[in-house]
């Protein structure tokens, strides 16, 4: 069967035993149709970053920078405001440029809040997934060639593996962890999608882990195809601090496959989903005047327990990358009057020092219908201020809830002035 592109890849073949080996992601599913009138995801303009620098590439008012070994990765991360430290490294053969990528010449992925760009070394495509406020994750590709007028084009074969019942059945990010497979055409890809309430044991299958520090179970490091024998886990992961020792990083932007970047884009992937559904659901439903359908959608609630990592799985051990990635991110504004901040990175026991997601500051949560919100921040108040009687947000503990308040408070424009101090 033919392989086509995951942004962050994953084969068809894969994708479809997925959907007999793995539990949903979503907690509703329905369909809803790419081209409905309140949507045409397809044809409607779009406002992602990557369409914004587009127009500014037609328009002849900005340009990119060619340069050898790289084409225009360099430029296009300068352009998007994506540092070289986010670089992951995914070495499973299924993207459609599967035929060059291996262990010893791994696809590396480069991300921010809301864009991911994917480069395998010597590759004549750029692929690169952006979020649009309305849309949700459009998906485009860039030919690594030498042109006086280099522009993206948009890509919608990638649709085939990012609008699935995996994404919500919307257009979005899709981030698996796979078991090994040899060669025997009677045996299958087994693999799930990935996001931080997956156990660690589970995560990276196909991926290079580097870090000071790093869990020793998991699935990385370790080949993934054309193995002796399907399915047998490693029962000690490798440990690399860089991959200087593991294969030629030279044609790489660094030698890293920073384990907290990964835990960064494990988290945020499923946000950018499940803000694209519920923002796919509120406008097909103000459309069609329904106006229960806040009433009848499970998706607000799923949506405020991933913001607050009511189920997030806990880091066995501490983590330590070594790339830069860590201080980077955690230094990233905006801060509240203690100095505070929703990005500082925990990783001794979590992803994030305060479990509030730094996602509730981006554009598709900022265009979200007013009524949509107002039902987000009604949710997330019920449980940070301790009147959620499901016993699972006992796992919130007072203190984290108070600073999430005060940094929500300071940080956030337009938050409700209902979340006040609690005690109790």
């Amino acid at each position: 069967m033919s392989k086509v592109v995951w942004g962050i890849t994953i084969s068809l073949y894969f994708t479809i035993f997925l959907t007999t080996a793995t539990n949903e992601q979503f907690s509703n599913n329905i369909s809803i149709p790419a081209d409905h009138p309140a949507l045409q995801y397809s044809t409607r303009e779009t406002f992602d970053a990557v369409a914004t620098l587009n127009k500014k590439l037609v328009a002849n008012t900005d340009e990119l920078e060619f340069e050898k070994g790289y084409g225009y990765l360099s430029s296009v991360l300068n352009k998007l405001e994506i540092h070289p430290d986010t670089q992951t490294l995914v070495f499973s053969e299924t993207s459609f440029q599967s035929e060059q990528i291996s262990p010893a010449n791994p696809r590396a992925l480069y991300f921010n809040d809301t864009v991911a760009v994917g480069w395998v070394p010597n590759s004549r495509t750029l692929e690169i997934a952006a979020q649009d406020p309305r849309q949700g994750v459009i998906f485009y590709s860039l030919e690594q060639n030498l042109e006086k007028k280099p522009t993206f084009q948009r890509n919608e074969r990638c649709l085939q593996c990012h609008l699935t019942p995996f994404t919500g059945n919307v257009p979005g990010f899709l981030i698996m962890s796979m078991l090994p497979l040899s060669d025997n055409p009677n045996e299958y890809a087994q693999g799930w999608v990935v996001d931080h309430r997956t156990p660690i044991t589970e995560r990276w299958g196909g991926w290079y882990v580097t870090g000071l520090q790093t869990p020793t179970v998991h699935l990385g490091n370790v080949p993934v195809h054309h193995v002796e024998k399907s399915y047998v886990r490693t029962a000690r992961a490798p440990i690399f601090k860089s991959l200087d020792n593991v294969l030629d990083t030279s044609p790489y932007l660094t030698p890293h496959s920073d384990v907290a970047a990964l835990l960064v884009l494990n988290h945020q992937s499923q946000v950018i989903n499940l803000l694209t559904r519920l923002g796919w659901e509120a406008r097909v439903a103000d459309y069609e005047k329904n106006s229960d359908w806040l009433l009848n959608t499970n998706t607000v609630t799923e949506l405020v327990d991933y913001l607050l990592f009511i189920d997030e799985t806990p880091l066995p051990t501490p983590v330590q990358g070594s790339s830069g990635f860590t201080k980077r991110f955690s230094a990233t504004r905006p801060y509240d009057r203690k100095g505070r901040s929703l990005r500082q990175l925990d990783l001794q026991r979590r992803l994030l020092r305060y479990p509030c997601s730094y996602m509730i500051y981006s554009p598709a949560f900022d265009a979200l219908p007013p009524e949509t919100q107002n039902a987000i921040y009604q949710r997330m108040w019920t449980i940070l201020s301790g009147q959620a009687s499901d016993p699972v947000y006992a796992r919130l503990a007072l203190d984290d809830r108070q600073a999430i308040i005060e940094i929500l408070r300071d940080t956030k424009p337009g938050l409700p002035d209902y979340f006040s101090d609690i005690h109790q």
